[in-house]
């Protein structure tokens, strides 16, 4: 009888996580209601997107779950809120395309749009066809991020610019859509085969702690004299960031902001330092204290987003340019705060790892069948990128009067083409397979980041509109 009541027990875990994150949905959508109702609007873009939040945060939650149980009851019940938050998401894609006259292509935020709802896609895909039921894990916490992001950039519809004005962007943004989400795919398979092909768990350990430090480092970056954190101004009214002149963004100082990043940054970083210990004195019991430091560094990593958004949303700051107090807002800083969150879901993937990996490895397909996974895949991306880059260079050749001027956009899209033509060659022609194939892989993935995201930000061009 006793062991009977000991198997009965993980239903009886998989149905409260159900419950939960069900009532959740439920209340999080009513809530939505009661503002739906006051608004007199209820299927606009915004609150469509905010149900694809909704859903694909109830999806997240659940794949983690069966990802740390195992439960089947959790991966049906995460494609369903998958399924949902994609509905809600082509609800959204379908009122911009309308309400905008032309396809979701023309900015960061419609392409940003675009991305999650193929990503939302092709986890599905991967999920039934290919049986990679965690797949989740990782693609819908991206989506998160991405939903968030899009929150906080400039959502109003302007006409099309001059150069916008053709068939050719929907072609070419189409293209580099489908390609990003199929390189963001593979990222997540090249991980998962990482797991199955016994890498060290300590490993994922050093990688999660650099990534991290890497997160904060880069946002101390704007750290100030006497301990402040300086972010741009923003105008809440128009909806975009204030300037001082032309291309001169105006920055304000958010008291003691900085002292916390740097705080957080030690605390992010100690996990590390203790691995580095333990390697040097060869005593793996570091490697535990290691592993609670990353749950540290998880709650105080969260109370650098809430202090980050509470600090940014409300008050007015002094500059160190101009005289006077001037607002801010957590939009005005989507990198920081797509750093924050993203140091948030890297570290706590991890800790389900550590925690779990023997369960996960349970779930996962083999490593020779994720491997072939990833290089499909990327067979998939690679035509896709090389597709957009010449329907690129035939548009700008049309618009502009030449193929390719060294655009940094250009330059990024060629350098990604490039990673995953050496991904292919060497598979093909040295018979790269394992870990040097997942690693391009995951190298790919963080290079298309940088072409979506960076170049648009930090190095402007003819692509300053995308």
């Amino acid at each position: 009888m006793a062991r009977a009541r000991v198997e009965q027990q993980p239903a009886a875990t998989g149905a409260t996580l159900i419950v939960l994150v069900g009532l959740g949905v439920a209340f999080l959508l009513f809530m939505a209601f009661l503002n739906v109702v006051k608004s007199g609007n209820p299927l606009n873009e915004s609150n469509l997107l905010y149900a694809a939040l909704i859903f694909y945060a109830g999806a997240s939650a659940l794949y983690l779950g069966f990802g740390v149980t195992g439960t089947p009851s959790y991966v049906r019940f995460a494609s369903l809120a998958t399924w949902a938050g994609l509905a809600a998401n082509t609800g959204a894609v379908a009122h911009r395309w309308y309400d905008g006259g032309h396809p979701p292509f023309a900015s960061v935020y419609e392409m940003l749009l675009s991305f999650v709802w193929t990503l939302a896609v092709l986890t599905l895909v991967a999920e039934k066809k290919y049986g990679v039921r965690v797949i989740g894990t990782v693609t819908m916490p991206v989506a998160i991020v991405g939903v968030m992001l899009m929150q906080l950039l400039r959502t109003d519809v302007h006409p099309l610019v001059p150069a916008l004005q053709s068939t050719w962007l929907h072609v070419h943004v189409t293209l580099a859509m489908l390609a990003y989400a199929a390189c963001a795919l593979s990222f997540a398979l090249a991980m998962m085969f990482l797991i199955q092909d016994k890498m060290q768990t300590e490993t994922f350990l050093v990688a999660t702690s650099l990534f991290t430090i890497g997160v904060y480092a880069g946002i101390l970056t704007r750290f100030e004299k006497g301990g402040g954190l300086s972010v741009v101004a923003w105008n809440a009214q128009d909806q975009a960031e204030l300037f001082l002149e032309r291309g001169v963004r105006l920055f304000v100082v958010i008291p003691d902001l900085g002292w916390l990043m740097l705080l957080i940054l030690l605390v992010v970083a100690s996990p590390f330092v203790l691995y580095l210990v333990g390697k040097r004195q060869n005593d793996e019991s570091w490697y535990v204290v290691a592993n609670r430091a990353v749950f540290v560094s998880v709650l105080m990593q969260v109370l650098a987003l809430l202090v980050f958004l509470l600090r940014a949303r409300d008050g007015r700051y002094g500059s160190l340019d101009a005289e006077g107090l001037y607002p801010t807002s957590p939009a005005a800083s989507p990198f920081i705060l797509s750093g924050l969150v993203s140091g948030i879901f890297t570290s706590l993937l991890y800790s389900l790892l550590a925690w779990r990996r023997a369960d996960l490895e349970r779930l996962l397909p083999s490593a020779d069948a994720l491997d072939h996974i990833t290089y499909k895949t990327i067979c998939i991306a690679f035509p896709l990128l090389t597709l957009m880059i010449a329907a690129g260079a035939y548009w700008a050749n049309r618009t502009w009067g030449s193929y390719w001027s060294w655009d940094p956009k250009e330059t990024w899209a060629a350098i990604t083409w490039l990673v995953y033509a050496g991904y292919l060659h060497m598979r093909i022609t040295r018979g790269w397979r394992g870990r040097r194939a997942a690693y391009f892989a995951i190298l790919g993935f963080a290079v298309v980041m940088f072409t979506f995201f960076g170049v648009t930000y930090l190095l402007p061009g003819l692509h300053a509109y995308a």
